[in-house]
């Protein structure tokens, strides 16, 4: 892939436009006003599909504490806590008197305030914290769905759930089973129930991070001449042509029969395609009638 330079310089020749040597630097307003229309022509196109040059995967731990303290019915403090390391809130609270859907609210030195009052009183009683919202990776553009796994029970986890299912299933009676539920609130993912063991989630997401630094770090945006696309160059290059043309009032006739063209092949060519049939067979892999006899099914001595 080119430089950012490199590609501002082919548009400039193209145009017939005076040549640059910098351009991040540069004091020239033609220079800085291309720079920034290939910024927007590469900010459009992260956003038109999902590129495989693009998709990426993330792993994350689920965390959970257990320590000991005190609720007092119709308070909403835990006191006397052998610990609140680990503990923000992002947590959830479980155990003697604490009501489900109960979430830290601020977390002292000895003492955690929760959403909902505890219903009882109990002192030194063992309480559950499970994180229940967890950041999302650095380069987070968008989720792929039905990539989300719960990969230490080797189970898909369900959603994302609206916000009516959401709190139907955080008020039901019946508000757990052995799958695990999420939401996206507040660009954080977030689970229900709240975990109570240490498990391995993941999924698939598209990376906002189109452009590659001289060190090799994703990033949203060109902002320094050494810097490269992940997105083809001809298709920048021509996007940035097109944006030009229109923002000056041009024809845009031509460039944009360009432009389409060359981003119509890469999509066709950028993470290949299966080859279907009109009239498939399908594999004798499981029981089917070519391996399935007629009689004695089960019979191992014959």
């Amino acid at each position: 892939m080119a430089t950012l330079l490199s590609n501002v310089q082919d548009v400039c020749l193209e145009l017939g436009l005076p040549v640059p040597t910098v351009v991040a630097t540069s004091t020239d307003p033609q220079v800085l006003q291309i720079m920034a229309l290939m910024n927007r022509t590469g900010d459009i196109l992260s956003t038109d599909r999902d590129w495989q040059t693009l998709a990426a995967e993330y792993r994350f731990e689920t965390v959970y504490y257990q320590y000991t303290g005190d609720v007092t019915a119709g308070s909403t403090t835990i006191s006397n806590l052998s610990s609140v390391v680990g503990l923000s809130t992002e947590f959830m609270a479980t155990g003697t008197g604490i009501q489900q859907d109960s979430f830290l609210t601020s977390v002292g030195t000895t003492t955690a305030e929760m959403s909902i009052p505890s219903t009882e009183t109990a002192t030194g009683i063992t309480i559950t914290f499970g994180q229940a919202k967890y950041d999302m990776p650095s380069d987070y553009a968008r989720m792929v769905d039905k990539t989300q796994y719960n990969k230490s029970n080797r189970w898909s986890i369900i959603g994302p759930k609206d916000a009516q299912e959401w709190q139907w299933l955080k008020a039901s009676y019946v508000t757990t089973g052995p799958r695990m539920r999420f939401r996206m609130m507040g660009d954080k993912f977030t689970l229900w129930p709240m975990p109570t063991a240490t498990l391995v989630l993941g999924f698939e997401y598209v990376s906002n991070g189109w452009v590659i630094d001289a060190n090799g770090t994703y990033k949203s945006k060109f902002t320094a001449d050494t810097d490269t696309s992940r997105f083809t160059d001809r298709v920048l290059t021509l996007g940035t042509k097109l944006k030009l043309f229109e923002i000056k009032g041009f024809d845009t006739s031509a460039v944009l029969q360009d432009y389409t063209r060359e981003l119509d092949k890469w999509k066709a060519s950028e993470s290949g395609a299966d080859t279907l049939s009109l009239a498939p067979r399908y594999p004798n892999i499981l029981l089917t009638q070519n391996n399935l006899p007629d009689t004695g099914y089960g019979n191992t001595t014959s």
